[in-house]
C-alpha cells in the first residue's frame, strides 16, 4: 500500500512505518459486520480522538525511550484487537462487507515534532481554532481499489507528535464501521496497561458476531440503502469543518449535574409528571441543546421542529445478552423532536429533558425498534439536527500509558451540528466535559448563555 507523508509545517514528520500484529500470532480472519455495523459505511468521514500528556524531556529521550515501547505494545495489543490493522473489504453487490484480516497487515503509525505550538494553549478550556488540531491527526491511506470494484479499505491511523520538553500527543483515526466508542477506548486502555506493563490487564475483546441478533432482518435492509450510495465517498476523507469556527471545552461540576437534576425533577412533580429518567447525559444534552439554540443569530419560524440524537450502548442492556467486551459497533439511537419555541422558551431545559428522557426511556425498552430508523437518521441530518459523540462513561482519562493520565483528550472532528461530552478530567470537582464547536460570535453568547442559565437554576433551588 503506498505510504503518505503530510505536509504540514507546523509539524515535522520523523517517522512513517507500520505496524501489526506479531507475525504469526493472528490467523487469517473475516469478520462479518452486523447491521449495527453496515449504517456507517454511509458516513463520510472517520472517527478522530487526541490524547495530551505531560512529558517534560527532549525529542531524543522521546525517540529512544518512549516510541519503541508504544510501538511494541501497540503489536502485542493489535494481536487483541487485529480489526484496526485489517481491511474493510467493500465488493460489489450481492456480496456483502466484512472486515478481512490477512498475514502482514498493517496500520500507519506516524512519528512527528511540533514545530510551533504551544501544548499549554491546546490543552486550555478557552476558545481555539477549530483547525489547531489537524497537524496532529493522521490521514488514513487512501482505499485500494480491486479489479472486480472491491474496496479495501484501512481503518485506523496513528501519529505520536513530540512537543520538545512539554508533552505529546497520540492521536487516532479511525473508522467508525470497525467499532464504537466503548470499544475503542478499551483498545485505548488495554493498549496503554501494556504499554505502562500494570499488573492488572484490561480484559480481552470478544469478536463473536454471533452475539447479535437480528430478528427483523436489520442487515439486508440496510444493505440495500449502502449498495444504492455512492461509493467514492470513501475516496476522500479529509478534514472538512469550517475553518472560522472556533473549539471550546465547558467543565460542568458535580453541584451544576445536581442543580440541573433537582430543577427538572421539581418542574416534573408540578407539572404533575411521573418518574422521569434524570441521568447526567441526559440533563446535560438538554442543557446544552437549549445554549445552542438561543445563541444561534438567526430568524426562523417558532413553530420548526429541531431535533437532537442520543445514543444507546446495548451491551447495558439485559435482555440482549451483548457482554460489555463486545468489539463492534452496538449503538441505537432515536430523534427527539421539539418545537424551537419550547427550546427557547422559559422551561426549555424541562422541555427538553422530559423529551429526552422519554426517548432514552424507550430506547432502553424496545432496543431493536428504534434500531429499523437507524439509516433515516443519517438522511434527515441538517442544519436541524444536533448530534451526540461521546458519553461520560467512557472514562477517557483513565488512558494511562505510563506517564500519568491525560492533561485533555477531545474529539477533534467537531462542527456546529455536533457537541462531544466525555468524563472529566478534574475528577474531584468536574462531572463531564462538553466539547463545543462554534463560531466567534456564537460561542462567546453559547458561553454567556450557559452561565446565567446555571445561575437561574441554582437560584431556583
Amino acid at each position: 500500500m503506498e505510504k503518505k507523508v503530510k505536509h504540514d509545517d507546523r509539524v515535522k514528520v520523523i517517522e512513517q512505518c507500520q505496524v501489526g500484529p506479531p507475525p504469526g500470532s493472528v490467523r487469517p480472519t473475516s469478520v462479518p459486520l452486523t447491521f449495527f455495523d453496515v449504517p456507517f459505511l454511509c458516513l463520510p468521514v472517520t472517527c478522530k480522538r487526541i490524547f495530551f500528556y505531560e512529558f517534560p524531556y527532549s525529542t531524543t529521550h522521546f525517540l529512544q525511550e518512549v516510541i519503541p515501547n508504544l510501538k511494541q505494545s501497540l503489536s502485542h495489543s493489535l494481536k487483541h484487537f487485529f480489526p484496526f490493522s485489517s481491511n474493510i473489504v467493500f465488493p460489489q453487490k450481492p456480496q456483502t462487507p466484512h472486515i478481512l484480516y490477512s498475514e502482514g497487515d498493517t496500520l500507519t503509525f506516524i512519528v512527528a515534532e511540533s514545530t510551533t505550538a504551544n501544548l499549554d494553549s491546546l490543552v486550555s478550556d478557552t476558545p481555539r481554532d477549530v483547525t489547531c488540531l489537524h497537524p496532529f491527526v493522521p490521514m488514513l491511506p487512501s482505499p485500494r481499489a480491486l479489479e472486480d470494484g472491491t474496496l479495501l479499505i484501512p481503518p485506523m491511523a496513528i501519529q505520536v507528535t513530540i512537543f520538545p520538553n512539554s508533552g505529546f500527543t497520540i492521536c487516532i483515526n479511525f473508522s467508525h464501521v470497525v467499532v464504537d466508542g466503548k470499544g475503542f477506548h478499551h483498545f485505548m486502555k488495554f493498549w496503554a496497561s501494556v504499554c505502562g506493563s500494570k499488573e492488572n490487564i484490561v480484559t480481552l475483546p470478544i469478536h463473536d458476531r454471533d452475539t447479535i441478533k437480528d430478528p427483523n432482518g436489520l442487515k439486508h435492509i440496510f444493505l440495500e440503502t449502502v449498495w444504492n450510495s455512492t461509493r467514492e465517498r470513501f475516496m476522500s476523507l479529509g478534514h472538512n469543518v469550517p475553518s472560522d469556527n472556533v473549539r471550546r471545552t465547558f467543565v460542568l461540576r458535580r453541584d451544576h449535574v445536581d442543580h440541573l437534576k433537582k430543577y427538572v425533577s421539581t418542574k416534573c412533580q408540578s407539572h404533575g409528571l411521573g418518574t422521569l429518567h434524570l441521568s447526567t447525559f441526559v440533563v446535560t444534552c438538554s442543557l446544552i441543546w437549549v445554549c445552542k439554540v438561543k445563541s444561534q443569530d438567526i430568524v426562523s419560524n417558532d413553530d420548526e421542529e429541531l431535533y437532537i440524537c442520543p445514543w444507546l450502548d446495548c451491551r447495558n442492556v439485559g435482555e440482549l445478552e451483548i457482554p460489555s467486551t463486545y468489539f463492534g459497533n452496538c449503538l441505537v439511537n432515536g430523534i427527539v423532536a421539539i418545537k424551537r419555541s419550547k427550546l427557547v422558551g422559559q422551561n426549555g431545559i424541562f422541555e427538553a429533558a422530559v423529551a429526552i428522557g422519554s426517548k432514552v426511556r424507550e430506547l432502553q425498552s424496545e432496543p431493536y425498534k428504534c434500531a429499523e430508523t437507524f439509516m433515516s437518521i443519517f438522511s434527515k441530518w441538517s442544519h436541524r439536527m444536533l448530534g451526540i459523540a461521546g458519553s461520560p462513561k467512557l472514562d477517557v482519562y483513565e488512558t494511562d500509558f505510563g506517564w500519568g493520565k491525560p492533561k485533555l483528550s477531545e474529539v477533534v472532528q467537531l462542527d456546529p451540528q455536533l457537541v462531544s461530552l466525555s468524563d472529566c478530567r478534574d475528577k474531584e470537582d468536574g462531572i463531564i466535559e462538553v466539547g463545543v464547536a462554534l463560531g466567534r460570535t456564537q460561542i462567546h453568547k453559547f458561553n454567556t448563555i450557559l452561565e446565567e442559565l446555571l445561575a437561574i437554576i441554582v437560584v431556583c433551588d
